[in-house]
């Protein structure tokens, strides 16, 4: 049984909802899945998580979360070297550039990144909730 940690910062809701889907495809193929918010994570977490998914939304000018998910993911850029990583996050405005540069981010720091990572326009729904659950199917393949 492959084991999933998902580590999550969410404002409105939108991102825990994209956590919450990913967690739901993950059980559905069989994965054992801790759920975490940020505030609740340890590096011990990401040393432990067989994969590992993280996920913020877009913040300012187009980068994570800047006071707790931006301190935690740079705390643990030593650790994730050779780590499937799935990263995920909404947005409200912009193309996307946040996480082109959060995937390049943590693949510089040896991650094996799935994908160009997960994004969702506001609330996940239909078509962009499926993708939520494929994802979560997709990193525990």
């Amino acid at each position: 049984m492959k084991k999933l940690t998902i580590i999550y910062w969410s404002g409105t809701g939108n991102t825990e909802t994209m956590a919450r889907l990913i967690e739901s495809g993950a059980k559905e193929s069989g994965a054992d899945v801790k759920l975490l918010n940020v505030c609740e994570a340890t590096e011990d977490d990401v040393k432990d998580a067989e994969i590992l998914a993280l996920g913020s939304p877009s913040m300012g000018v187009e980068v994570i979360e800047e006071c707790e998910m931006e301190p935690f993911v740079s705390s643990i850029e030593g650790i994730v070297n050779g780590k499937k990583i799935g990263l995920f996050g909404s947005y409200g405005w912009g193309t996307g550039e946040w996480m082109e540069n959060w995937v390049e981010r943590m693949e510089s720091c040896g991650a094996d990144v799935l994908e160009e990572g997960l994004i969702a326009n506001g609330l996940p729904e239909g078509p962009e909730a499926d993708a939520c659950v494929e994802y979560g199917k997709k990193l525990v393949e």
